[in-house]
């Protein structure tokens, strides 16, 4: 669903209500083509560019150690955590807004839902040396993530650069592929509902990932974290 112009919040209503929610409802996933348009999004593209080439993108991490696997058997990508608020970030910082707003006015077409709070973005790059991520889950275990927001940077993408990102919608007879392709804006559930992989990537591939609270299911990831805490600092 392509735009020309930058989306008004009266746009980024009838977006999330007509389109993404119906679409996380009966598919769990959706995208739309031109969200900020070719200037601010070329700027976003600009500013992660300058993080790249300033060496703030570190290796990706892992949630958990696998005894001998080596970490780029599983992810190869390069990252940093922003607010957005960072200096050298304003465009990331505008387009954070922009998702923020499209977020809210999806939570009320969600109405099993409670949405107030994400996770800072991750601004990612697949330095095209043929890595990518294997096969997973984000929120495998109740840790609040509800909707996964990515965010893509990549201009002139083809085919030939890989780099694809394979969902795999639970219960369906289908994989659903998304390229990479620059200005694009992708949401799906974060849950079991969505495994997915990113695809070998053979050019530097750059993306803005956010990760979106469901209010209780955090409360609660909280409240058990707490509790190990304690038992763990009891026992020692």
């Amino acid at each position: 669903m392509p735009f020309i112009e930058p989306l008004s919040d009266s746009d980024l209503e009838r977006l999330a209500l007509e389109r993404f929610v119906p679409a996380l409802h009966s598919h769990g996933f959706y995208y739309a083509d031109g969200f900020l348009g070719e200037l601010a999004g070329g700027a976003v593209l600009e500013q992660v560019t300058d993080m790249h080439r300033a060496g703030a993108l570190q290796d990706g991490r892992l949630a958990g150690s696998v005894p001998s696997i080596h970490r780029r058997s599983i992810r190869g990508d390069k990252t940093a955590w922003v607010t957005g608020g960072e200096r050298g970030c304003e465009a990331v910082g505008f387009l954070l807004n922009l998702i923020d707003k499209l977020v809210s006015a999806c939570a009320r077409g969600l109405q099993s839902k409670t949405i107030r709070e994400r996770s800072m973005a991750m601004v990612a790059c697949y330095p095209g040396n043929g890595t990518g991520y294997v096969k997973h889950v984000d929120n495998p275990n109740g840790d609040g993530r509800c909707i996964t927001c990515i965010y893509y940077l990549n201009k002139d993408w083809t085919l030939a650069d890989g780099g694809i990102l394979r969902i795999f919608p639970e219960g369906k007879a289908y994989v659903a592929d998304i390229q990479p392709l620059f200005d694009r804006l992708l949401l799906f559930w974060s849950d079991r509902r969505n495994p997915h992989q990113v695809q070998p990537s053979y050019s530097s591939r750059y993306a803005i990932t956010v990760w979106y609270f469901d209010s209780a299911e955090r409360a609660e990831a909280k409240r058990r974290h707490m509790i190990a805490k304690q038992q763990g600092s009891s026992s020692s």
